[in-house]
């Protein structure tokens, strides 16, 4: 096996070539991909919500983390879908085709990343990693390195998610103090006022069809109807 892939990296053949980069690229990907996935797409916003979502509730380990990542992986999936299929049609199929060459090809898969993300970052955040990298205003989306944008982009989401979790804490925060009101003016006091207020919030939160407005809310911000 290791001769095999010797021969593979080492031989002239244009097959062998074509395959060699196949296997870089593959190599390439696999060892990135915790980092793009986390920084380069909707997955920071959507894990930090649901785990502002679980806090909120107080519930500890319920939804378990398991589920909880698996749901922010499907979700990030289903929301970066044409993004996707945009990198596929424009850089894979054609580097896989020969059609284009390797450098051709990363500029044509960063693209559709570069609008994605820069849709969703803020200008602030933008400006401030170009004035600290010294960079000029760029004209397009595709003038923008990524080594400028990613960063700006998860601070960016950072804020959002903190956002949405502020607007997530405020009608549980409510209730936990109205419980602990309750049971001051009962005297109380050495009821833990969460063991109270725990069936309440998870009373309020199905009556609402929380896991659908939290959802919703999450899609509609980055795929609006």
């Amino acid at each position: 096996m290791v001769i095999n892939l010797i021969d593979v990296f080492s031989g002239t053949d244009p097959a062998n070539l074509s395959t060699s980069v196949r296997l870089l690229l593959l190599l390439t990907i696999l060892s990135l991909a915790p980092s793009i996935l986390i920084l380069m797409t909707s997955f920071t916003r959507i894990i930090i919500v649901l785990s502002f979502v679980r806090t909120s509730l107080a519930t500890q380990q319920m939804p378990p983390n398991q589920v909880l990542v698996g749901l922010a992986l499907f979700m990030t999936f289903f929301i970066m879908a044409p993004t996707f299929q945009e990198v596929n049609e424009q850089a894979l199929q054609p580097l896989f085709n020969e059609e284009v060459t390797l450098e051709e090809a990363y500029d044509n898969a960063s693209l559709p990343v570069k609008e994605f993300m820069a849709k969703h970052t803020r200008q602030k955040d933008l400006a401030l990693f170009m004035n600290f990298a010294s960079i000029e205003e760029p004209e397009t989306v595709e003038d923008i390195p990524l080594t400028t944008l990613v960063p700006a982009y998860a601070i960016s989401e950072l804020k959002t998610a903190f956002q949405m979790g502020f607007m997530i804490f405020v009608p549980f925060l409510v209730i936990d103090m109205a419980v602990a009101s309750v049971l001051m003016s009962m005297g109380m006091m050495m009821l833990p006022p969460v063991m109270i207020s725990l069936p309440f919030k998870i009373l309020l939160f199905v009556l609402v069809d929380g896991w659908y407005l939290i959802t919703h809310s999450l899609l509609e911000g980055f795929l609006p109807l």
